[in-house]
């Protein structure tokens, strides 16, 4: 047997067209499909991953800036320091998105930081000279476009996800995600979503 699975010794021409075969069948079946739909939703994830990385890296500048100005709401600048280090220690794996108690738990410690930046943007209001100081508006408009650039990632995930989903339940594809193993992947609830466009409120410029 060769490495395609056809005898040595079967000829070139039936050995080909066996092989095409095969492909029409895959393609008719949806395989190709759902290779396309699987990448498509591990780059939107990737990109979703990507923003909130962004954002954890702008923290530490900001509860420093504030601190400056603030340095007896320790409780609220803590608090945010300890939701980041949980943001940034939780361990993503490419099967965090074949595992809903993982995915869960991702939304989770993201949500806990938004809450503890809302928080603390709530706390910074209270100061008219640190919302006056050049660093911490500059911080103010990059954390900004990076709740914007979140949410506009984490919808582009949901709607990849959505994609790939219905074909994992429809048939006939369904009998091809049952053959290779494709399974349905988690996403962000609606619930989930309409806290993350409320949160944090970053906008100091009124």
């Amino acid at each position: 047997m060769t490495l395609t699975g056809f005898p040595a010794s079967a000829p070139a021409t039936v050995r080909l067209l066996l092989a095409l075969l095969i492909a029409t069948l895959l393609s008719g079946c949806g395989y190709n499909e759902f290779q396309s739909k699987d990448e498509a939703t591990k780059a939107a994830w990737g990109e979703v991953v990507n923003q909130y990385q962004r954002r954890a890296d702008l923290i530490p500048n900001l509860v420093n800036t504030v601190k400056g100005y603030a340095s007896h709401e320790r409780e609220t600048l803590e608090a945010v320091t300890r939701a980041r280090a949980a943001a940034t220690s939780f361990q993503i794996t490419p099967e965090v998105l074949n595992d809903p108690k993982a995915f869960q738990k991702f939304q989770q410690v993201q949500g806990e930081l938004s809450s503890a930046l809302s928080r603390l943007m709530a706390v910074s209001e209270k100061y008219p000279d640190l919302k006056a100081d050049t660093s911490f508006r500059d911080l103010q408009s990059q954390l900004e476009g990076t709740e914007n650039r979140i949410t506009v990632a984490r919808q582009r995930y949901i709607a990849a996800v959505q994609e790939y989903n219905v074909q994992v339940r429809s048939f006939p594809t369904n009998l091809t995600a049952m053959m290779f193993g494709y399974k349905t992947k988690p996403s962000f609830t609606v619930e989930n979503e309409k806290s993350i466009s409320t949160a944090p409120t970053v906008n100091f410029g009124k």
